[in-house]
């Protein structure tokens, strides 16, 4: 599996596991059986609940600490400093490892002091309880603010999928060393249904859904496709397969109609 590199020299997988809404045996399941067959990333966060099943997946696999690269993050309650390295700590008990190798805050949040967030994170990275730090969800201006604290972050966890291409965010993040993660990186499945990616499908003799992951991948940005079904979580995998030509991937490039699956009334997009 092709891995980026993070500013900080560490490596993180282009393709990840995305486990939201995954819960029980359903995520136990998906765990093992992703990293049974050549996942070596898992996205996880403390909003949904579900790190025992996350850990339990992981154990059940037999996959090795070091060979795993984990992802979790950390709600906007505890933003404040006290409450940082405890709830890293709840959380690593629960998932059943040693640290993490990335911790996002998970929301922007203009109410909560960043510069406080960011030093607290940088301080139970130097600990060791994680290996980098990143953000998820922040805009342009959230970027520039968190960059003004002066504390490394390494990534920006964001919607991205054809109908939703952030091109001017991508843009800023890659001046800035800061590579993108793209989350519902198939919309939810709407943008399975183009017809630019439907054709593109039966061109290349892949699955739309391969087709799309292919094409974030070969934009440089990590890819957390999120999935229950172990065929579709091995379909996805086998989206590293093959490479598409420079004139389909500029094609994709030109589907945006600024489709976001995901804005909730606590989000900051207009900032």
């Amino acid at each position: 599996m092709k891995n980026f590199i993070f500013k900080n020299n560490k490596e993180i997988p282009s393709l990840g596991l995305g486990t939201w809404k995954l819960l029980g045996d359903e995520c136990i399941k998906a765990v093992k059986h992703a990293t049974g067959i050549g996942y070596k990333h898992i996205d996880t966060a403390d909003m949904y609940k579900n790190h025992k099943e996350v850990g339990k997946g992981i154990k059940e696999s037999g996959i090795k600490r070091e060979d795993l690269f984990v992802t979790s993050k950390i709600w906007s309650d505890n933003y404040v400093k006290e409450d940082i390295r405890p709830t890293c700590e709840r959380m690593l008990n629960e998932i059943g490892l040693e640290y993490f190798d990335l911790l996002l805050m998970h929301w922007p949040d203009k109410s909560k002091p960043l510069e406080e967030t960011l030093k607290a994170l940088n301080e139970i990275k130097e600990e060791g309880l994680i290996r980098s730090i990143g953000v998820s969800n922040f805009t342009i201006n959230h970027i520039k603010d968190a960059l003004a604290t002066g504390v490394e972050f390494v990534t920006n966890q964001v919607e991205f999928h054809p109908s939703l291409n952030q091109k001017e965010l991508k843009e800023f993040c890659e001046d800035n060393k800061i590579l993108i993660t793209a989350y519902s990186p198939l919309a939810r499945g709407a943008d399975l249904e183009l017809d630019a990616i439907k054709n593109l499908a039966e061109k290349y003799k892949k699955t739309p859904a391969q087709i799309v992951i292919n094409w974030s991948i070969a934009n440089g940005m990590i890819t957390i496709p999120k999935s229950a079904s172990l065929a579709r979580i091995e379909e996805n995998l086998a989206a590293l397969d093959f490479e598409l030509a420079k004139k389909d991937i500029a094609l994709i490039d030109g589907l945006n109609t600024d489709n976001r699956v995901s804005n909730p009334d606590f989000g900051e997009f207009d900032y």
